[in-house]
């Protein structure tokens, strides 16, 4: 199971707080009722057992005291409100546990000007970082080491994540839920809760940016080389040549890294671009296959069912708002 640390930072926003916890605590229940096992275990994490928000109209009781927990999977860092800077001083205690957990190997995020407590753990400098609009010239009058990106609705860079303005956080959650559970069980909770799970300005392999978070140069290369040449019928074969590696021993140095063996990578890349062109192209389904490399379409379309849960078509439908759908796949 994965363990969520849900922080209770002083003058938190607490819609921040609520929300992510009704998520995970979400996803866990849609699993139980599924007959499967619970994936999340959710705590509240705060400096003190409790916690006044809103000028002492709601008091928050954290789970556990920072000091006591030791090992965590996931962080998320709510929106903050107040003067950032004196807000930033109150939650100081935090920013050395946060680095701590992450060089364990927990991932962070942020849910918008969370974002302000994230940088200042200095582990955003050099990358990318979304936030609210509102704010964002503080930002990068504080932070000026940080990348923030306007109009990016999610942003993920080396396992730390970080979201858009107001309740945008909600499309962090679900990008979060669908790489923990699953494509299927994100559409599940978007359907639950009323949320529009399309994200405009994604890149197609922003879910593959945290499997880059190793140290394996020549398995770094290959993964940009399937990036890359997403039209090509890739081999383990032609890989393992390219990059000078015998093929078992490439093989498990690819799975070591990435979670995925070889193939599973290709497939993912290849199908997420297809969701993407889905997504945002007049294209029939057809050419989508042909333009990632498949001329199977019964393979394809058990592939992509698999990835996603719904055949092309039926994906295609939900997702593509302006797309003439005439195909019969």
């Amino acid at each position: 199971m994965k363990h969520v640390s849900i922080l209770v930072p002083n003058e938190a926003v607490l819609a921040s707080i609520v929300d992510p916890r009704t998520m995970f605590t979400g996803v866990n229940e849609f699993l139980e009722a599924a007959g499967k096992p619970p994936l999340f275990v959710v705590q509240l994490v705060g400096l003190s057992k409790e916690v006044s928000l809103n000028k002492g109209l709601f008091t928050i009781h954290t789970d556990v005291l920072l000091q006591d927990l030791k090992k965590t999977d996931l962080i998320i860092i709510p929106a903050i409100s107040g003067d950032i800077r004196t807000t930033l001083k109150l939650n100081e205690d935090f920013i050395p546990w946060i680095v701590l957990q992450y060089k364990k190997g927990a991932e962070v995020a942020s849910l918008c000007i969370g974002a302000f407590l994230l940088a200042s753990t200095g582990l955003l400098n050099g990358k990318e970082c979304s936030s609210h609009w509102q704010t964002a010239n503080e930002f990068r009058e504080m932070f000026p080491e940080v990348n923030l990106v306007d109009g990016r609705i999610v942003t993920e860079q080396q396992g730390l994540y970080s979201s858009g303005g107001a309740t945008s956080y909600w499309n962090l959650l679900l990008y979060l839920v669908e790489k923990y559970a699953g494509r299927v069980m994100a559409i599940t909770a978007s359907k639950i809760f009323a949320l529009e799970i399309y994200r405009k300005s994604q890149s197609p392999f922003i879910m593959f940016n945290g499997q880059k978070k190793h140290e394996d140069e020549p398995i770094k290369q290959a993964q940009e080389y399937i990036e890359n040449n997403v039209t090509e019928k890739i081999s383990v074969e032609h890989l393992s040549l390219k990059f000078a590696i015998g093929k078992r021993h490439f093989e498990r140095r690819f799975k070591k890294a990435t979670n995925n063996t070889p193939v599973e990578y290709i497939q993912r890349v290849k199908i997420e671009v297809a969701k993407k062109q889905l997504e945002i192209s007049k294209k029939n389904v057809n050419e989508v296959m042909y333009d990632v490399g498949y001329s199977d379409t019964k393979a394809f379309r058990s592939l992509f069912k698999r990835i996603t849960g719904l055949s092309p078509i039926e994906y295609r439908n939900k997702y593509n708002k302006e797309g003439v759908l005439v195909d019969t796949i």
